[in-house]
């Protein structure tokens, strides 16, 4: 659902206490829940399974990955969608 290189993806993350849901162009690619054995599972198929605690942060920073090719991005929105 990735459109092809020199085309802009639209992509939404939600987060809602522990479930997660990524959106791309529209499509739903990943419907998790953080500390899962699910989770467990692909965190331990990434490339970042021997990082300790990879994934287990509540909050922090936000990463933005290129995979060494040229990338862009545009329009970055975070907002809280409900109070703690």
């Amino acid at each position: 659902m990735a459109k092809p290189a020199g085309e802009w993806n639209q992509a939404r993350i939600r987060v809602e206490g522990p479930h997660v849901e990524h959106w791309l162009n529209g499509e739903k690619i990943v419907d998790i829940v953080r500390r899962s054995p699910e989770w467990a599972r692909a965190v331990a198929a990434s490339k970042h399974a021997d990082v300790e605690g990879f994934g287990m942060a509540r909050e922090g920073h936000i990463l933005l990955q290129d995979h060494g090719d040229a990338v862009g991005y545009r329009k970055l929105e975070i907002r809280r969608l409900f109070a703690d």
